[in-house]
């Protein structure tokens, strides 16, 4: 069978084997504790489920524009003026379904065959399929303790084929923000260059030290540059409406709207509906719910760092734990031996029915990480399983 060379290119998640073993256990009855959500464990707020099912009496279940609802645009930009003083017009935005759906659309409306996109790691496993994707090549970006790039390191990895450079603060996997001052040297050097920043502000609710600076509120020239991503999912406990965003030039969004209008002809109207009233309602259960996390945070960062072999930097932001597991690879298990990120995943799983996701997903193998979104009763669980396999190992 002749099928599409570049979809065949396209690798399947690194993440699927252990999440299936995980599945599996927990349909045949097993107690498997999944450190691996990306999502919040809370559920929708109420008032945005209400507001929900009156557009659903209200029958208010037709197309809507291809590119999202002019009051859905007015929504996102109002939020985006009172947080970081941006100015955009709903011609500027357009909505998706979903961000992972904003970033293929970015990446389909600025790539070129060849284009390369800068992508500092740890990485979302999900960038560099999206750029191969659109023909583009990914270019990763080694990173120190931090987990973050520099301007000088971004600087040497640009080329004449750099189309883009790809920033997500609060980050996934590790939870890492750049500062005010680091955004200034990253943007001069994007400036400098002529590339874009793509960047992927979705868990910008989701900050406990410091404060989320989006690049884009650093100047005209740069905010003309900035291609900034965002939805509802991570803020609202709205994972499986599937609404997110793109806020850029009107020219830009202009040809994403178009992309989009033959490819998905416009997001799903009662979850845009929903969504006018997530940013316009009440904030309290935001609140509430970034406050569980940042207690969860502490917990167990305290937790890991308390056992030996193993060790953390505590995240600033969105709800990610990487976990150094690298003085522990090459030990044994029932005479196994660890040689990666994947392996320690599938026998800590298998011999403790703990879930965590291998590190190499993210190009960072000496890592898994874990996530918090994790009730509490259920991370002490897990964590006192990971602990009694990692003191068996020799």
């Amino acid at each position: 069978m002749n099928l599409s060379r570049k979809a065949l290119g396209i690798s399947p998640s690194i993440t699927l084997k252990v999440s299936a073993m995980a599945k599996k256990m927990r349909q045949e009855g097993r107690d498997v504790v999944g450190f691996g959500a990306g999502e919040p464990d809370f559920d929708t707020p109420q008032y945005i489920k209400d507001a929900a099912k009156k557009a659903l009496d209200l029958g208010l279940t037709k197309y809507t524009p291809a590119s999202g609802m002019p009051e859905l645009k007015a929504a996102i930009t109002k939020r985006l003026g009172d947080k970081y003083g941006l100015v955009y017009s709903p011609g500027d935005i357009v909505i998706s379904n979903g961000a992972k759906h904003s970033l293929f659309n970015v990446f389909a409306a600025i790539l070129n065959p060849g284009d390369e996109v800068i992508i500092p790691v740890p990485y979302w496993l999900t960038y560099p399929e999206l750029v191969r994707m659109s023909d583009g090549v990914p270019v990763f970006l080694e990173t120190d303790a931090t987990f973050k790039a520099t301007a000088k390191s971004i600087r040497a990895a640009v080329t004449d084929k750099t189309k883009a450079l790809l920033l997500n603060s609060p980050s996934n996997p590790c939870g890492a923000i750049y500062t005010k001052q680091e955004l200034k040297e990253i943007a001069n050097v994007c400036l400098e260059a002529g590339i874009f920043v793509v960047s992927d502000e979705i868990y910008d609710e989701l900050v406990y030290e410091g404060e989320h600076v989006s690049i884009a509120s650093l100047g005209a020239d740069i905010k003309d540059l900035t291609i900034l991503v965002n939805g509802m999912s991570k803020t609202y406990a709205m994972t499986g409406w599937r609404i997110g965003y793109t806020a850029s030039t009107g020219e830009l969004a202009s040809v994403m709207g178009a992309y989009q209008s033959h490819a998905a002809s416009n997001p799903n109207s009662i979850a845009q509906y929903a969504s006018i009233e997530a940013l316009g309602g009440p904030q309290d259960d935001v609140a509430r719910m970034k406050a569980a996390f940042d207690k969860r945070r502490i917990m167990l960062c305290k937790m890991i760092n308390d056992i030996d072999g193993l060790s953390c930097s505590v995240p600033a932001g969105a709800f990610y734990v990487m976990m150094n597991i690298s003085k522990i690879k090459g030990k044994t298990y029932d005479g196994i031996t660890i040689g990666d990120s994947v392996e320690f995943s599938e026998m800590l799983l298998k011999n403790t029915l703990t879930a965590v996701v291998p590190g190499v997903a993210f190009g960072a193998d000496d890592y898994v990480r874990l996530s918090y979104a994790t009730k509490e009763e259920d991370m002490v669980k897990g964590m006192a399983r990971i602990k009694e396999f990692v003191q068996a190992l020799v």
